[in-house]
Protein backbone atom coordinates (compact mmCIF):
# COMPACT_ATOMS: atom_id res chain seq x y z
CA UNK A 1 0.00 0.00 0.00
CA UNK A 2 2.93 2.32 0.64
CA UNK A 3 4.17 1.79 -2.91
CA UNK A 4 0.64 2.34 -4.23
CA UNK A 5 0.55 5.69 -2.46
CA UNK A 6 4.03 6.53 -3.81
CA UNK A 7 3.63 5.30 -7.40
CA UNK A 8 -0.10 4.91 -7.94
CA UNK A 9 -1.15 1.81 -9.83
CA UNK A 10 1.44 1.94 -12.59
CA UNK A 11 1.48 -1.88 -12.40
CA UNK A 12 -1.93 -1.85 -14.10
CA UNK A 13 -0.10 -1.38 -17.42
CA UNK A 14 1.54 -4.81 -17.06
CA UNK A 15 0.09 -7.69 -19.00
CA UNK A 16 -0.25 -10.97 -17.07
CA UNK A 17 2.76 -12.41 -18.88
CA UNK A 18 4.89 -9.44 -17.79
CA UNK A 19 3.90 -9.98 -14.16
CA UNK A 20 4.80 -13.65 -14.49
CA UNK A 21 8.19 -12.61 -15.87
CA UNK A 22 8.73 -10.26 -12.91
CA UNK A 23 8.04 -13.14 -10.51
CA UNK A 24 10.45 -15.29 -12.53
CA UNK A 25 13.17 -12.64 -12.24
CA UNK A 26 12.76 -12.49 -8.45
CA UNK A 27 12.73 -16.28 -8.05
CA UNK A 28 15.74 -16.70 -10.32
CA UNK A 29 17.58 -14.03 -8.32
CA UNK A 30 16.80 -15.91 -5.09
CA UNK A 31 18.15 -19.11 -6.62
CA UNK A 32 21.33 -17.31 -7.71
CA UNK A 33 21.79 -15.85 -4.21
CA UNK A 34 21.19 -19.27 -2.65
CA UNK A 35 23.90 -20.79 -4.84
CA UNK A 36 26.47 -17.98 -4.96
CA UNK A 37 25.83 -16.49 -1.49
CA UNK A 38 26.96 -13.05 -2.74
CA UNK A 39 24.87 -10.05 -3.76
CA UNK A 40 26.47 -7.20 -5.69
CA UNK A 41 23.25 -5.16 -5.58
CA UNK A 42 22.56 -5.42 -1.87
CA UNK A 43 18.99 -6.74 -1.97
CA UNK A 44 18.42 -9.73 0.24
CA UNK A 45 16.53 -12.97 -0.25
CA UNK A 46 13.76 -11.97 2.15
CA UNK A 47 13.05 -8.84 0.13
CA UNK A 48 12.82 -10.90 -3.05
CA UNK A 49 10.33 -13.31 -1.45
CA UNK A 50 8.25 -10.32 -0.36
CA UNK A 51 8.39 -9.09 -3.95
CA UNK A 52 7.09 -12.46 -5.16
CA UNK A 53 4.18 -12.24 -2.72
CA UNK A 54 3.27 -8.74 -3.88
CA UNK A 55 3.54 -9.61 -7.58
CA UNK A 56 1.36 -12.70 -7.06
CA UNK A 57 -1.29 -10.51 -5.47
CA UNK A 58 -1.00 -7.98 -8.29
CA UNK A 59 -1.32 -10.81 -10.81
CA UNK A 60 -4.49 -12.11 -9.19
CA UNK A 61 -5.98 -8.61 -9.11
CA UNK A 62 -5.10 -8.11 -12.78
CA UNK A 63 -6.77 -11.41 -13.71
CA UNK A 64 -10.05 -10.17 -12.31
CA UNK A 65 -9.95 -6.62 -13.62
CA UNK A 66 -11.21 -5.93 -17.10
CA UNK A 67 -8.53 -4.71 -19.52
CA UNK A 68 -10.67 -1.65 -20.16
CA UNK A 69 -10.77 -0.81 -16.42
CA UNK A 70 -9.00 2.35 -15.40
CA UNK A 71 -5.22 2.20 -15.27
CA UNK A 72 -5.21 4.30 -12.13
CA UNK A 73 -7.14 2.81 -9.21
CA UNK A 74 -7.93 4.51 -5.92
CA UNK A 75 -5.76 3.22 -3.07
CA UNK A 76 -8.91 2.16 -1.20
CA UNK A 77 -9.93 -0.10 -4.12
CA UNK A 78 -6.44 -1.57 -4.28
CA UNK A 79 -6.51 -2.22 -0.53
CA UNK A 80 -9.85 -4.04 -0.71
CA UNK A 81 -8.65 -6.20 -3.63
CA UNK A 82 -5.27 -6.80 -1.97
CA UNK A 83 -6.88 -7.88 1.31
CA UNK A 84 -9.33 -10.13 -0.55
CA UNK A 85 -6.53 -11.96 -2.37
CA UNK A 86 -4.54 -12.33 0.85
CA UNK A 87 -7.58 -13.75 2.66
CA UNK A 88 -8.41 -16.20 -0.17
CA UNK A 89 -4.81 -17.39 -0.36
CA UNK A 90 -4.49 -17.69 3.42
CA UNK A 91 -7.64 -19.84 3.53
CA UNK A 92 -6.18 -22.05 0.79
CA UNK A 93 -2.94 -22.33 2.76
CA UNK A 94 -4.79 -23.49 5.89
CA UNK A 95 -6.77 -26.06 3.87
CA UNK A 96 -3.64 -27.43 2.18
CA UNK A 97 -1.69 -27.43 5.45
CA UNK A 98 -4.44 -29.54 6.94
CA UNK A 99 -4.37 -31.99 4.03
CA UNK A 100 -0.57 -32.14 3.67
CA UNK A 101 0.27 -32.08 7.38
CA UNK A 102 2.42 -28.94 7.09
CA UNK A 103 5.06 -30.83 5.12
CA UNK A 104 6.69 -27.50 4.16
CA UNK A 105 8.13 -27.25 7.68
CA UNK A 106 10.50 -30.14 6.85
CA UNK A 107 11.49 -28.75 3.46
CA UNK A 108 14.60 -26.77 2.58
CA UNK A 109 14.15 -23.13 1.59
CA UNK A 110 15.92 -23.94 -1.67
CA UNK A 111 13.19 -26.50 -2.46
CA UNK A 112 10.54 -23.83 -1.93
CA UNK A 113 12.42 -21.62 -4.40
CA UNK A 114 12.49 -24.47 -6.91
CA UNK A 115 8.75 -25.06 -6.47
CA UNK A 116 8.10 -21.37 -7.16
CA UNK A 117 10.21 -21.60 -10.32
CA UNK A 118 8.32 -24.73 -11.42
CA UNK A 119 4.97 -22.98 -10.86
CA UNK A 120 6.21 -20.00 -12.89
CA UNK A 121 7.08 -22.28 -15.78
CA UNK A 122 3.61 -23.82 -15.56
CA UNK A 123 1.98 -20.38 -15.67
CA UNK A 124 4.15 -19.37 -18.62
CA UNK A 125 3.01 -22.49 -20.48
CA UNK A 126 -0.64 -21.75 -19.72
CA UNK A 127 -0.14 -18.16 -20.89
CA UNK A 128 1.54 -19.41 -24.08
CA UNK A 129 -1.51 -21.64 -24.61
CA UNK A 130 -3.80 -18.58 -24.29
CA UNK A 131 -5.18 -19.92 -21.02
CA UNK A 132 -6.32 -23.24 -22.45
CA UNK A 133 -5.67 -26.23 -20.18
CA UNK A 134 -6.71 -29.86 -20.14
CA UNK A 135 -6.05 -30.81 -16.52
CA UNK A 136 -4.47 -27.79 -14.83
CA UNK A 137 -5.92 -25.90 -11.88
CA UNK A 138 -5.34 -22.67 -13.78
CA UNK A 139 -3.22 -19.59 -13.41
CA UNK A 140 -4.73 -18.18 -10.21
CA UNK A 141 -4.13 -21.42 -8.26
CA UNK A 142 -0.48 -21.35 -9.36
CA UNK A 143 -0.09 -17.73 -8.19
CA UNK A 144 -1.63 -18.72 -4.86
CA UNK A 145 0.78 -21.64 -4.50
CA UNK A 146 3.76 -19.41 -5.34
CA UNK A 147 2.61 -16.88 -2.78
CA UNK A 148 2.24 -19.52 -0.09
CA UNK A 149 5.65 -21.05 -0.89
CA UNK A 150 7.18 -17.57 -0.55
CA UNK A 151 5.45 -17.12 2.81
CA UNK A 152 6.74 -20.50 3.99
CA UNK A 153 10.26 -19.51 2.92
CA UNK A 154 10.01 -16.25 4.87
CA UNK A 155 8.84 -18.15 7.95
CA UNK A 156 11.75 -20.59 7.64
CA UNK A 157 14.23 -17.71 7.15
CA UNK A 158 12.98 -15.90 10.26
Amino acid sequence: MKKTRDYGTAWRILRPSSITDQIFIKAQRIRTLEEKKVSKVGDDIKGEYIGIINYCIIAMIQLELDDSAATELEPSIVEVNFDQKVTETKELMFAKNHDYGEAWRDMRVSSLTDLILMKILRVKQIEDNQGQTEASEGVKANYQDMMNYAIFALIKLS
